[in-house]
């Protein structure tokens, strides 16, 4: 051997061997390869947190509303319960609505501690004019930005009165008809007018019954005015104003008044005129 070169030993594997290590090399770069190429599994969606329950008010009860039933001037009593399912404390804020209704909370404030239901008391004074029958208000709770109203029904009870009278008739100069209706029972009343006058000849205004856009409460008047286009311009009428409600006896009322218009108390004259003259006329010839 010559001097500076190096002997280099090599080992020679059997042929069955070296087929072998050449198959496992060859699998071992093509399952890189695909692992390389395939794509990313996805990761597991995030479970999201449970959403916290907001807080309530509701009647004692659960009931899905409250319901009060008695006489007028009565004071009738209930609770409504409000619920805080949240980690902290709540203030909330109590306020009730409704007429003729007046609601009175034991208080108006009320802080209701983490995971807990506080149960407020409250009373509705029924004023003494309120009429018998169906009427309706709210309890109203507002805390952390947002309301909660609660539905009220209240049932009055006693013998229901309808009565309306109409009342301080007037015609005023251009014909316009002036009027007050008032309602002297205890419901609520749709009111229904009829208008006819009559002159010296005759009828000269006939307007049928007709619906008014106006409903009157128990003890409420209400005056009104009712145009007249075309007035006679030379007459003295009397004016009769009929209302009407169901359940109420029609009530009448009255008022005379006179029309003597320029052009009406001209065409008189000239009617006084030729009248005059036609008599003079008639004289004349019966002297001949």
């Amino acid at each position: 051997m010559r001097a500076g070169v190096r002997a280099r030993a090599e080992v020679r594997l059997p042929a069955g061997v070296r087929a072998a290590v050449r198959a496992l090399a060859g699998a071992a770069l093509t399952a890189a390869t695909l692992l390389a190429a395939a794509p990313a599994a996805p990761a597991a969606p995030a479970v999201p947190a449970a959403p916290t329950p907001g807080w309530t008010a509701a009647p004692a009860a659960g009931r899905p509303y409250v319901y009060l039933e008695g006489a007028a001037g009565s004071v009738l009593e209930d609770t409504l319960s409000v619920t805080n399912p949240g980690p902290r404390p709540l203030t909330v804020t109590l306020t009730g609505t409704g007429t003729p209704l007046a609601l009175a909370f034991a208080t108006r404030s009320v802080t209701v501690p983490a995971r807990t239901r506080a149960d407020v008391p409250f009373a509705v004074t029924v004023t003494a004019d309120t009429p018998p029958g169906e009427h309706r208000g709210a309890v109203r709770a507002e805390a952390a930005g947002r309301a909660a109203t609660v539905p009220l029904h209240l049932r009055v009870s006693g013998p229901r009165l309808a009565a309306l009278t109409v009342e301080d008739v007037r015609v005023e100069r251009s014909g316009t008809l002036r009027y007050t209706l008032v309602n002297r029972g205890n419901t609520v009343l749709a009111p229904r007018l009829a208008v006819r006058a009559e002159g010296l000849f005759g009828t000269v205004l006939d307007r049928p019954e007709e619906a008014l856009p106006v409903r009157l409460r128990p003890g409420e008047r209400l005056t009104r005015t009712a145009p007249w286009p075309d007035p006679p311009a030379l007459d003295a009428v009397t004016v009769r104003l009929t209302a009407a409600a169901p359940g109420a006896a029609p009530a009448t009322a009255r008022a005379d008044a006179s029309f003597a218009s320029p052009a009406g108390v001209g065409a008189l004259a000239a009617a006084l005129l030729a009248a005059a003259g036609t008599t003079a006329y008639a004289l004349r010839r019966r002297r001949r």
